[in-house]
């Protein structure tokens, strides 16, 4: 398995580190990654943690902009200066910076998503809210569907 999937919680130790689940870290090691790229979500307060190639995704789309565009410069603070580079120790975990808290509001515990190439950092009931608007959301997609539609599904 090479993605990120399922979702975790753990509790931030004594010393501010919390231990990544370990399907996550097993990931991070087949991938390679040495440190982990984290970038402060646009529009939720979640971390979007991955390695180098999401930085590489993200500064593709930058290069698409023109420069001298205020797009192509929001773009960049956003990927460059919202970022930052954490650690994994020995033991897979990760200190819990202010980086990390002031975004997310995590306090004592972290909840761990996955998200296929990259996973994310939640404060767990701010993501157990999120997760309920998720549904919400699909569950009214899935019912527009099934009133509008005029055959072609299942029977």
């Amino acid at each position: 398995m090479d993605r990120f999937l399922s979702s975790a919680v753990n509790r931030i130790d004594a010393k501010g580190r919390v231990s990544v689940p370990a399907h996550f870290r097993a990931v991070v090691q087949r991938r390679g990654y040495q440190e982990l790229y984290a970038l402060k979500a646009l529009d939720r307060p979640a971390l979007d943690v991955g390695g180098l190639d999401l930085l590489d995704r993200y500064e593709s789309r930058i290069a698409m902009e023109d420069p001298f565009l205020q797009t192509a410069d929001d773009m960049s603070y956003f990927v460059h200066g919202d970022s930052d580079f954490l650690k994994l120790d020995q033991d897979g975990r990760i200190t819990v910076t202010d980086f990390i808290r002031d975004h997310t509001g995590i306090t004592t515990d972290v909840a761990f998503v996955g998200r296929g190439t990259f996973f994310q950092m939640w404060e767990p009931s701010q993501l157990a809210d999120y997760g309920a608007q998720v549904r919400e959301r699909l569950m009214k997609l899935r019912q527009a569907g099934t009133t509008g539609a005029t055959g072609g599904g299942p029977e």
